[in-house]
């Protein structure tokens, strides 16, 4: 069957310097093992398939798969996912807010300010302090100290990461990992004068190896939602992100009472049929 198909970049302004996203969107009647086999094939950290809404007040439901499996939120997916559908004709019930249903919940994801888009960060699944010997070793994953973490948290918001922070910005770039345990990012504040306000890095284990995301949603509105709780950064600020990968991935934060949006530019370059 033939099935409409995007191919977004996403958290970029740059053409393709920001993180790839495959977008099926027309999934009904997809088996679990059809959509998983697809996302193998695709190679991308990430690939969705849209749906008609479980949910009366979703708008769509998307599933998210990465190569090897599937998750119940990631953010530039859900921005990536949204962009396709709307750039496909979907019209949201609300017009000021698109809501998307997935692992996770009800996602919110609306257009802000610059004319890009935003996704309401989720609640944390985990938090709070991380055991000494996991951060002994993750340190030793990335090749510094353990005094050079500043501090450190569990910011699962679905993928399952830990946030580490840097004395700065260089010292996150400085990094050359070796195979680390579980998803960790990392982050350092850049300096005062920078357009931008932190500079973060997402690696995770991959075959045996650690793999590099370019640009990472989730990861963003969990380090955010630590960031500003500890009042280490004030709202509105922007995250640079992919600069180690040759990439050009932006993130901006807002906050607005107790919502925290993770926003960034969205372009098609890729738009077509798949045969699934």
């Amino acid at each position: 069957m033939q099935r409409p198909f995007r191919q977004v970049d996403v958290f970029t302004s740059t053409p393709y310097g920001g993180n790839p996203l495959a977008v099926v969107l027309d999934a009904d009647g997809l088996t679990d093992e059809e959509m998983q086999r697809f996302a193998h094939w695709t190679n991308l950290s990430e690939t969705t398939f849209l749906l008609p809404p479980a949910d009366p007040r979703a708008d769509y439901r998307v599933r998210i798969f990465t190569t090897t499996s599937e998750l119940p939120f990631a953010g530039h997916p859900t921005l990536g996912t949204c962009h396709a559908w709307l750039e496909a004709g979907g019209v949201p019930r609300d017009s000021r807010t698109v809501v998307q249903e997935c692992g996770a919940g009800l996602i919110r994801v609306r257009g802000d300010d610059r004319g890009d888009l935003a996704f309401a960060a989720p609640p944390l699944l985990r938090s709070g302090p991380v055991d000494e010997t996991l951060l002994t070793g993750l340190a030793a994953a990335l090749g510094i100290a353990r005094d050079d973490v500043v501090d450190a948290e569990w910011a699962d918001n679905g993928p399952g990461w830990v946030a580490l922070l840097l004395r700065d910005a260089d010292a996150v770039l400085a990094l050359r990992p070796g195979r680390v345990p579980v998803d960790v990012g990392v982050a350092g504040p850049h300096p005062a004068g920078s357009p931008y306000a932190y500079e973060l890095r997402a690696f995770c284990p991959h075959d045996g190896g650690t793999t590099e995301d370019p640009v990472t949603g989730s990861l963003n509105a969990s380090v955010a939602q630590w960031l500003l709780r500890t009042g280490r950064v004030t709202a509105p600020y922007t995250v640079s992100q992919g600069t180690a990968l040759g990439r050009a991935g932006r993130v901006r934060i807002t906050a607005e009472g107790d919502d925290v949006w993770v926003g960034g530019s969205v372009a098609t370059r890729v738009s077509g049929h798949v045969s699934l």
